[in-house]
């Protein structure tokens, strides 16, 4: 199994991937705002959200479905800022994901990556770093 990545490299190539794993866990739980609405426990993330109020008319009250899953609609997420971070987070994730894989990739082709490639990578890293670090800056 040839490589074209030095000892470093492989280390790098590893972490990545166990970072870019995290940040896309992260991007799918629904637990990033934890609280409580009518006596229930709920959380919710940029599309996800968990134990939610719907009105139920035949009641003519406002009930608690305690059960997870994403939005109907992009449309659906409570805010524009909302679903802006949800497309900046999403972005950020795959180009970590994108980077991760293809340095993954270079342990076992050779000359696969080059220096330049590296530094190109770690540069779209960096980005992609701040698209997913940034997500919950003004929330």
């Amino acid at each position: 199994m040839a490589s074209s990545l030095t000892c470093a490299g492989v280390i790098w190539a590893f972490l990545s991937f166990l970072c870019a794993a995290a940040s896309c866990v992260g991007f799918f739980m629904p637990y990033w705002l934890l609280g409580s609405q009518l006596e229930k426990s709920v959380s919710f993330s940029t599309f996800r959200r968990c134990s939610y109020p719907v009105r139920d008319e035949s009641l003519q009250m406002t009930v608690m479905v305690e059960q997870c899953g994403r939005y109907a609609s992009f449309q659906a997420i409570p805010s524009a800022e909302w679903r802006i971070c949800t497309v900046v987070t999403g972005l950020g994730c795959g180009l970590l994901l994108l980077v991760a894989l293809t340095a993954l990739m270079g342990c076992c082709v050779s000359e696969l990556i080059s220096r330049t490639v590296g530094r190109v990578a770690g540069g779209i890293q960096f980005l992609g770093g701040k698209c997913s670090c940034g997500q919950g800056m003004g929330m």
